[in-house]
């Protein structure tokens, strides 16, 4: 038994730990059930339209930096509310405590705090500015990467190809760059020395153009560097990102000039994935070449033999995939390059095309809503007075 007029010990609700473990909780649950209640709404939204689940993304990701303002929020109402209630002195607390049933507002005092953490996160999400898939079309792009690699050398101006070699050659050429579709093509020519003539584009009547103003003297043609040529083509395709690509070789000679050898260059080839067509146009005997013109400007045509190497060509396209070809006349070329178009494998590019539609009003809305209720909550059934 106590004595009269001596304290005894501490309830547990009367401790310090006790004390400040319940402010704490008291903060911290409203903006916890805050978060809690937005996630519901945010999976109501998603569960609703799976598609749109799928296809959300979020443009404004550094916005997620502001719910850090839903703790300040709290903070704010916790003071204001502790600044604006009347505190009435009662000298006897424990008949404060055993009044009984408080009424449903004191347990609902702090739904209002509940409801604009929830309404600022969905502000929050809203000013993420989420977006949704609004067109997903999928296309299959068919498209290689070419390099057309010719041979400039002055042997291409023999007339065992009508009208000659050259000439024949840039007709082919010509019609192949015609045929083909989605194909970046480039053009590299090569006598003593190798050139860039065309990057690969898809600009068909620049690269048709330049090809038909070639002319024997364009480069040095006083040598045939093969490997220098076909070295030159590789370097043009190495940086390009498509997966399948091309060189289609075109000569009428054996390598005799250049710094690489046609069988090094065929290795970087096969290295980088790269394949070779090669054409051997011509025959390993005496042709007709135009020596001169008479006074009337009618050309005179001599013999001249101009030495080949198709066995070079071949393992050259062997070794990297391709295929060999040997044209000793104008059909013969023709069908070559139509053997050519044939063969060549398609890449399949899927070319995704996604459009998307801002949908910040899903979010924005429920968040106006909430906020609606913690108002009206607060000027009815919650208001404090004073």
């Amino acid at each position: 038994m106590r004595a009269a007029g001596r304290p005894g010990p501490p309830e547990t609700g009367d401790t310090p730990l006790y004390r400040t473990l319940a402010r704490i909780w008291g903060f911290l649950w409203p903006i916890l059930a805050g978060l809690a209640l937005a996630a519901v709404v945010m999976l109501v939204i998603l569960w609703r339209d799976a598609a749109y689940a799928e296809g959300l993304r979020f443009k404004n990701e550094w916005a997620f930096f502001l719910l850090l303002v839903v703790p300040l929020l709290s903070i704010m109402d916790l003071l204001v509310v502790r600044w604006k209630v009347a505190r009435i002195a009662f000298p006897r607390v424990d008949i404060v405590k055993n009044l009984g049933w408080k009424g449903l507002g004191v347990y609902l005092r702090k739904v209002p705090t509940v409801l604009r953490a929830a309404s600022v996160v969905l502000v929050v999400l809203a000013i993420a500015r989420p977006q949704a898939t609004a067109i997903r079309e999928e296309a299959e792009v068919v498209g290689i990467d070419i390099v057309m690699t010719l041979d400039m050398s002055f042997s291409m101006k023999a007339a065992d190809i009508d009208p000659t070699r050259l000439d024949a050659a840039k007709a082919v050429i010509d019609d192949f760059i015609t045929r083909r579709v989605n194909d970046r093509i480039g053009m590299v020519v090569f006598g003593r020395e190798a050139y860039t003539l065309c990057p690969p584009t898809l600009d068909y009547n620049v690269l048709r153009n330049l090809v038909s103003e070639l002319e024997l003297g364009t480069v040095d043609g006083r040598g045939t560097a093969i490997g220098n040529g076909v070295g030159t083509s590789i370097n043009r395709l190495r940086k390009l990102d498509g997966e399948s690509k091309v060189i289609v070789l075109l000569t009428d000679g054996s390598n005799n000039q250049g710094n690489i050898s046609p069988s090094q260059a065929a290795d970087f080839a096969r290295t980088l994935g790269v394949r070779i067509y090669t054409i051997l146009m011509g025959r390993d005997e005496n042709s007709p070449v135009e020596i001169d013109k008479d006074l009337f400007g009618r050309a005179i045509f001599g013999t001249q033999r101009f030495p080949v190497n198709p066995e070079l060509l071949r393992q050259m396209s062997e070794r990297t995939g391709g295929a060999f070809y040997q044209a000793t006349d104008r059909a013969e070329l023709e069908r070559s390059f139509h053997a050519i178009l044939d063969t060549l494998e398609k890449t399949r590019i899927s070319d995704v095309g996604v459009v998307y539609a801002e949908t910040f009003p899903r979010f924005l809305f429920p968040a106006l809503l909430l906020l609606l209720l913690e108002i009206a909550l607060r000027l009815t059934r919650l208001r404090r007075n004073p």
